[in-house]
């Protein structure tokens, strides 16, 4: 038996780009490499380990073998790292970051963001800001293309294996309705009601989450990509729908806007996560905004 000779990283990457992309010429896309360079490093590859890895008889995308499938998740685990030990010596070397891009779920109390970041002006002055405010998937979406150092996302944002994730805290969700609308009229709702009246619903800007539906109740409904104009309409008495509670408790205390007790609904914390690419870790401003908004989170506004 041949002695097994220890694969280069750039092998592991271009066998884990393949297994990801699921052909040899995506994965030749990706890395921006030709097909034949890609061939030779897993041709190299299976040489070295003295394994095949993958099946290439009988279909137009390669099959991952038994081997090959028993080796990812190790292949995957010494990318990751690598990565984060690269990652970790960019953080040292370049020690407090110029820029931090930023990018929030809309959900998120906006009164608990601008009280963070007047203090992080306070303590971070030479640190410039960019901050993206958006809704589901589009958070995340920020974070993939490496225009967001950090974000705090919802919690319907699948994982993903470029992305770490880490949950922070929450927020309470509420279903409301206008008070002349016919479900705010009623002592008691029956189960199914709410399916009969108009259900506005946030919608997402990515393909993320296109397509998902998120706490949905009603065939009828109106997507709306902006927070504020679901409760201008909300408070029109245009439909019923769900807002984070700190964004309609003076409307509720007012009147303007009645709380709707669904038996149907059962979901009424909406989680938040932080999230960050695994090749960029937060650097110290980052790490220091992830601490400062779990602790604010937890703490009643």
């Amino acid at each position: 038996m041949p002695d097994v000779i220890s694969p280069s990283l750039d092998q592991l990457r271009i066998f884990l780009s393949i297994v990801e992309e699921g052909s040899f010429n995506a994965a030749a896309r990706k890395q921006g490499r030709s097909i034949s360079v890609i061939s030779y490093a897993v041709a190299q590859l299976e040489t070295q380990l003295d394994v095949r890895l993958f099946d290439r008889e009988g279909s137009r995308k390669p099959q991952l073998t038994e081997a090959g499938r028993a080796l990812v998740s190790e292949a995957r685990a010494i990318d990751d790292d690598i990565g984060a030990l690269l990652a970790k010596v960019r953080s040292l070397r370049q020690g407090l970051e110029a820029e931090l891009s930023f990018a929030v779920d809309v959900m998120v109390p906006g009164t608990c963001l601008a009280r963070l970041l007047r203090d992080f002006q306070v303590r971070f002055p030479t640190v410039s800001l960019r901050l993206h405010v958006e809704a589901l998937g589009a958070v995340a979406a920020l974070v993939l293309d490496g225009k967001a150092t950090l974000a705090i996302a919802g919690p319907d944002i699948q994982p993903h294996p470029e992305i770490e994730r880490e949950t922070i805290g929450g927020v309470d969700m509420v279903a409301v309705a206008a008070p002349e609308h016919p479900l705010a009229q009623m002592a008691r709702i029956p189960s199914g009601e709410a399916r009969k009246h108009l259900q506005l619903v946030l919608t997402d800007r990515s393909p993320l989450t296109e397509g998902r539906d998120f706490s949905v109740f009603s065939p009828r409904s109106w997507r709306l990509a902006d927070l504020g104009a679901k409760h201008a309409l909300l408070k029109e008495g245009i439909g019923w729908g769900s807002m984070p509670r700190h964004s309609v408790q003076a409307d509720l205390d007012s009147g303007t806007l009645v709380e709707l007790h669904l038996p149907e609904r059962t979901v009424v914390n909406y989680a938040l996560v932080a999230l960050w690419r695994k090749d960029c870790p937060p650097g110290p401003a980052a790490v220091w905004v992830l601490d400062e908004i779990r602790e604010r989170l937890a703490k009643p506004s």
